[in-house]
């Protein structure tokens, strides 16, 4: 007899599968054929699974029930979503894969759960991924995190501020020094590099990094602080661990990778026990992929791999590329408890300006990094006052003072001017749940 679907497969729920020796992947897909109303999405699912893991598309001798039961990926959920259209087939499924495929190797594991399955539906995305405990403990994860970073620099209960140096490229190393002088003045917690910038013509590496770790040790002199630079040292991944040692070697207390170099190399530099210095993500690669990958899985994916700080998508950006419920999700996933592994700094980001820190630190919370580029050295009082505007606007919301009411104190009139040019953003207001206006409720007054 033969059935329709694979026992191995579909006699599965998530209650009663080794979840500690398995990852489970949350898939939404929808599907639809014009003018048919039976659309076996069984057969779609199952299909998707054994892509990831065993089959093909014509069933061969060798894959035995004992293979698919030992190595294919099972449905533990179908969740379907009710749809008006009769051709439309809509649902979230999730798929267990057993660890024992691949075992710490994060290529191969994306190969499982993020490869093939996209040529299956029209419109699929993987919006979630669980790691079993058997996996999670061959990962380090970040060796500083929101606490290490906090130490680094000593600050304490409330949100950094870090300068993002301008022009992405084109300086020459004196410039890209001099910049950062005049924000660490200004009381900037962190610098870092543009993720463009490499090793340009007239600024490599080893030209800017001594430059600049000596502008910020005379600042520190000054100010009783020193800044965090995360020097961008992204390259070819042959050469990126030689790249991140020659560093650390000039001075460097902070390093920055883009995504584009791939997880596993990544994973290779913030591992290295000869690199001790945080390791930042920046996640612009990530944006080819946001169609078919939600931004809290590959964040949870680059926290497991060891990113100290990792740029998160917020709406109130000028890059508003998700809803605010996914870019708080994002943050969500950094910093929530997950065994052994520390917290990611979450970096809401993109066009970001001091009246807007009401609203960012008040979704976000204290435990993020803010990154401006234009938003701290755009200030019409140059680059020192810009820097000193950013912490002017966090103290005064850490101190529950309104924006507007703080920028009228003579101490702040970095803040001041900084709202004179950019403004203020009040949060929008929705109703009160759903309820209509006349079932609101509505302050009182007594004698």
């Amino acid at each position: 007899m033969k059935r329709y679907y694979d026992p191995e497969i579909f006699l599965q729920i998530l209650d009663g599968i080794d979840l500690d020796n398995h990852v489970v992947a949350s898939y939404y897909l929808r599907d639809r054929l014009e003018g048919q109303k039976f659309l076996d999405h069984f057969s779609l699912v199952q299909a998707l699974g054994l892509e990831g893991s065993t089959g093909t598309w014509e069933k061969v001798e060798e894959d035995t029930e004992e293979v698919r039961r030992a190595m294919s990926s099972k449905m533990v959920g179908y969740h379907e979503i009710p749809s008006d259209d009769p051709y439309v087939k809509s649902a979230v499924v999730q798929l267990a894969f057993p660890i024992r495929a691949w075992g710490d190797n994060i290529p191969m594991m994306l190969l499982a759960i993020a490869g093939n399955c996209f040529a299956y539906s029209k419109h699929i995305m993987l919006t979630d991924l669980f790691i079993g405990k058997e996996l999670l403990k061959k990962f380090q994860g970040p060796k500083f995190g929101v606490e290490g970073i906090r130490k680094l620099t000593g600050v304490q209960g409330r949100p950094l501020s870090l300068h993002i140096i301008k022009p992405k490229m084109g300086m020459t190393p004196e410039q890209t020094a001099n910049q950062v002088r005049l924000t660490a003045l200004g009381g900037a917690d962190m610098c870092k590099d543009d993720e463009m910038l490499g090793d340009a013509y007239n600024n490599t590496m080893e030209q800017r990094l001594p430059l600049v770790m000596d502008e910020i040790n005379r600042a520190a002199d000054k100010t009783g602080k020193r800044m965090i630079y995360l020097c961008s040292i992204t390259d070819e991944p042959h050469k990126l661990l030689d790249k991140a040692r020659r560093a650390v070697d000039l001075g460097a207390n902070g390093l920055l990778i883009t995504y584009s170099v791939g997880l596993g190399a990544f994973r290779e530099i913030t591992s290295h026990p000869d690199i001790n210095v945080p390791v930042m993500l920046h996640a612009s690669h990530m944006i080819a992929m946001m169609k078919q990958i939600a931004w809290p899985v590959l964040a949870k994916l680059c926290r497991l791999c060891g990113a100290d700080l990792m740029l998160t998508p917020t709406m109130w950006s000028s890059i508003p590329m998700v809803s605010m419920e996914e870019g708080l999700r994002t943050s969500f996933v950094k910093l929530a408890p997950w065994g052994h592994i520390k917290r990611t700094f979450p970096m809401p980001c993109a066009g970001v300006y001091p009246g807007l820190a009401e609203v960012i630190i008040g979704e976000y919370g204290p435990d993020i990094i803010i990154p401006a580029g234009g938003g701290m050295l755009g200030h019409p009082d140059g680059y020192t006052a810009g820097a000193q505007s950013w912490q002017q606007a966090i103290a005064a919301v850490m101190a529950g003072v309104p924006l507007a009411e703080a920028a009228k104190k003579p101490e702040n009139h970095a803040l001041r001017r900084a709202l004179e040019k950019w403004g203020y953003m009040e949060r929008p207001k929705t109703p009160w749940l759903r309820l209509a206006p006349e079932f609101q409720p509505r302050a009182m007054k007594f004698d």
